[in-house]
């Protein structure tokens, strides 16, 4: 009944779909949709009807791609089109940003982060830090989460005089805890600190207003709720009021489009945030997103995130009442303001139980040390996933069968 009424049902045809297959693994990788697909073929015809061409022209010039991506992606994030921009990846943009906003003084020169991050995150940040000669055991401020979530009180409480700059996930990778984001810029710009965000467990799952919110800059990548593809490329977004700001790290695309081919030595960096691209774009790897992100502007990323936290609230209902006697416990806050795309389920034998859902055709995700992570994708998950799912995950744990696989090498990633 749920799937009938279900507005988004008819997108899920879209989507490469193993019929004896549950894919619920979307917030570490999207799948690919026959739109992404052709997206990425168009773009490999006019690589090959038109060579060197393709940069001037085509229905989407290369040269201008970047851009196009960032004027559809701009939607899913509250943002106007000339203040986001599809380059790099995750990490390049954290050092291309950082290096750009973190300008620290011997007053000012600490950067606050978290404990909970991922840990790119933070090699990034230690070695923005070492570049800029600080010590990060020092420099580096790393509020302490408690159970995996992350106290907003404590995260305000940590922005002392000497910090120069913030950067925090948007959701907490492991417990799919949303942080408001809105509260803590509003917190730092009262103590003049600079505020980047993490949005990579969030975009393309759930709402941002990121120019409402006044966030200076933030970053992404675009393989997992936006099912870009593996190694797709990724985006940031720079607020407006920093226009004009060189880019820390510049590059032969971060030039203004009208006199880059003048070959000056001297960068005029772009008005927007093409100023933070560096190098040449990669082409194969952003062509993929110009359908994915056409099927989120049809969808509407309200729809989106209405469907993802009926989803993931069914998943809550179906443990809580049909695994009540296994000791699995939801480590996500049940609170859909606090709560992401996806769901923490925590159980000592994890990894076993993990690896027994894969032999039954379904994919979740294994977190070390005793944790399930599902995401269920709006655009491609039904309920009868999420029901079949916890049946499956009933009968091996009733049966035992999750015993086979323990003190076996964990292979999931």
């Amino acid at each position: 009944m749920m799937d009938e009424s279900d507005p988004l049902r008819s997108y899920r045809n879209e989507f490469y779909l193993d019929k004896d297959m549950i894919y619920l693994d979307g917030n570490s990788l999207g799948l690919l949709s026959t739109r992404a697909e052709q997206a990425l073929l168009d773009g490999l015809n006019d690589w090959k009807t038109l060579g060197i061409d393709g940069w001037s022209k085509g229905e989407n010039p290369w040269f201008y791609m970047a851009q196009q991506l960032g004027e559809m992606t701009a939607p899913l994030i509250g943002a106007e089109k000339e203040q986001v921009i599809v380059t790099g990846s995750t990490t390049t943009n954290i050092h291309q940003l950082v290096s750009t906003f973190y300008q620290p003084t011997a007053a000012k020169y600490k950067i606050l982060a978290d404990d909970a991050t991922f840990p790119s995150d933070i090699y990034a940040l230690k070695s923005q830090l070492k570049l800029k000669g600080y010590d990060p055991a020092n420099a580096l401020v790393r509020v302490q989460s408690e159970n995996g979530m992350l106290a907003e009180e404590q995260i305000i409480e940590s922005m002392s005089d000497d910090v120069a700059l913030i950067f925090l996930p948007s959701v907490l990778y492991r417990s799919g805890q949303i942080l408001d984001m809105e509260r803590i810029t509003a917190e730092a710009h009262k103590r003049s600190i600079i505020v980047g965000f993490d949005l990579c467990h969030s975009i393309g799952a759930v709402p941002h207003q990121l120019d409402e919110w006044d966030i200076d800059f933030a970053v992404w990548c675009t393989y997992k709720h936006l099912n870009g593809g593996p190694g797709a490329v990724g985006g940031l977004y720079v607020n407006k009021k920093h226009f004009g700001r060189e880019p820390g790290l510049a590059g032969w695309f971060s030039s203004k489009k009208e006199v880059q081919f003048d070959m000056s030595h001297e960068l005029t960096p772009d008005a927007d945030a093409g100023a933070y691209e560096i190098g040449t774009p990669h082409i194969l790897s952003m062509a993929p997103l110009l359908g994915s992100l056409a099927m989120f502007n049809e969808a509407g990323i309200q729809q989106v995130r209405q469907k993802s936290l009926r989803l993931t609230d069914y998943m809550i209902t179906l443990i809580t009442h049909e695994l009540s006697g296994f000791h699995f416990s939801i480590a996500s806050p049940l609170d859909h303001k606090q709560r992401g795309g996806h769901l923490l389920v925590q159980h000592t034998h994890a990894a076993s139980i993990c690896k027994a859902l894969n032999a039954e055709g379904i994919v979740p995700d294994f977190r070390a040390p005793d944790f399930i992570r599902i995401g269920p994708v709006a655009l491609y998950n039904s309920f009868y996933d999420i029901w079949e799912t916890v049946n499956v995950l009933k009968r091996i744990m009733t049966e035992e069968t999750y015993k086979k696989y323990e003190n076996k090498r964990n292979i999931i990633a």
